[in-house]
């Protein structure tokens, strides 16, 4: 029997009496319809995914079958519970069985899953130079005034301005040589990427300000993304982390490299202006295997045989579901990421559903992950930016390469949970607190 915290051990319990009162909801107000009731779910469920699934894969006439089938589907279980006068009951066995799967996942979470990144006194800084792209998330610079806030702490700031591309790790050179003692960048991942990457090769601190769109890197360095300003709190008043950085092909990246469908589609001419109705026109070629280039990968010992998707991550992701792929627990791991997914059928789209145990995804961690391919360059999108790379495309972690100076009062990053395991959880409810 295993050792565990009261909290962990009363989660475990509230877990299970929310699942078996889930469960009692259903037996005592709809007797034997239950199992009709929760077969029209699944039911409704698998055709919902796999309706999605052919919206993706067919054209013209097929596809709005398709998405009227996507649409009727929820439809016809909610009508079905109506129409039963059971909406109300298998809305309350829901809840409670979310509560239960919530609860649970908390109880099986590690107590060292909670530690975070160790953290350094920072070194005083005297030339910070920051780099701000004013076009980024919808101009971010200038709607949280982060021009002057950065200058009034005593920061330069360059802005990435005027005509044409700016070769941003070229500026961040030329501002170290000039003396500059810590390099930040507002501005999207991709930007941040580039500008770590040189900050990294001199073992100058790096400040990185959530002004891009989604902020990934941000996210799971505990920065507050909703008002990027804070970030700068760090001149004052911060603490330095550790960062591990991945590299692909010789590119630099913070959070992640894809290979296969999403990367053969935003490398099209008309992605940029029309993204919905680019990736509807490319994708069903992608995903039944007409285009594209047929991938192969090696992370350890896993192999990708021919994925249609591959991610490649600094660190990996959660993958307690496939929501989960979004959040990494630490940044220090010294281990990329890999998750592969081919789907091939309508009922693999469904399986899909159930996350990290589908038959269509493939998960791994290795230092190394070797992308090989029958051509010779491939599409990837290298924190978001479209590139080709030669193959193969040997994918790195590099340890603690870069140094992120970060506020030391920050929201912080929410643990990963992992995946549900009912005996676990029986165990956890009736082990002794440690």
């Amino acid at each position: 029997m295993e050792s565990t915290t009261s909290r962990q051990r009363w989660l475990a319990r509230a877990s299970l009496a929310a699942a078996t009162a889930s469960v009692v909801v259903l037996a005592v107000f709809a007797g034997l319809r239950t199992f009709a009731l929760v077969g029209v779910g699944l039911a409704g469920t698998a055709v919902t995914a796999a309706a999605i699934w052919w919206v993706l894969t067919r054209r013209r006439v097929t596809r709005l079958l398709a998405l009227l089938l996507a649409v009727a589907a929820p439809v016809w279980v909610l009508v079905q519970y109506t129409s039963a006068n059971l909406a109300w009951v298998v809305a309350v066995s829901a809840a409670l069985w979310l509560l239960a799967v919530g609860a649970g996942r908390r109880a099986l979470r590690r107590a060292d899953a909670d530690v975070p990144m160790p953290e350094r006194p920072a070194v005083p800084v005297r030339h910070p130079v920051l780099i701000m792209n004013p076009r980024s998330g919808g101009g971010k610079v200038e709607r949280f005034g982060l021009r002057e806030k950065a200058e009034a702490l005593g920061a330069q700031v360059r802005l990435l301005e005027g005509p044409g591309e700016t070769d941003v790790a070229e500026l961040a050179r030329k501002a170290a040589a000039e003396g500059a003692d810590l390099l930040g960048v507002a501005g999207g991942d991709g930007t941040q990427a580039l500008v770590a990457d040189v900050a990294a090769s001199l073992d100058l601190p790096f400040l990185v300000i959530p002004a891009g769109t989604r902020n990934h890197f941000a996210l799971d360095l505990g920065l507050d993304r909703d008002d990027p300003s804070k970030a700068l709190d760090a001149l004052g008043d911060g603490v330095e982390l550790r960062v591990d950085l991945g590299r692909a092909g010789g590119r630099t990246f913070v959070n992640n490299v894809s290979f296969g469908a999403y990367a053969e589609v935003v490398q099209s001419p008309a992605y940029r202006d029309d993204k919905a109705r680019t990736t509807l026109e490319l994708l069903p070629d992608l995903l039944m295997g007409h285009e594209g280039a047929r991938l192969t990968a090696r992370a350890g010992e896993t192999t990708f045989t021919r994925p249609q998707a591959l991610l490649v991550s600094n660190n990996p992701y959660g993958t307690g579901d496939i929501v989960g792929l979004g959040r990494r627990a630490r940044l220090d791991g010294g281990e990329l990421g890999a998750v592969g997914v081919d789907v091939n059928s309508a009922a693999q789209a469904a399986g899909l559903m159930v996350g990290g145990r589908a038959t269509g995804l493939t998960t791994a961690t290795a230092p190394a992950v070797v992308v090989d391919a029958d051509r010779p360059s491939i599409p990837a999108g290298v924190d978001g930016e479209a590139l080709m790379l030669p193959v193969p495309v040997r994918c790195e972690i590099r340890p603690r390469a870069l140094r992120v100076l970060v506020p030391r009062h920050r929201p912080g990053m929410r643990p990963a949970l992992p995946r549900l395991n009912w005996r676990r959880l029986v165990r956890l409810s009736l082990a002794r607190t440690s």
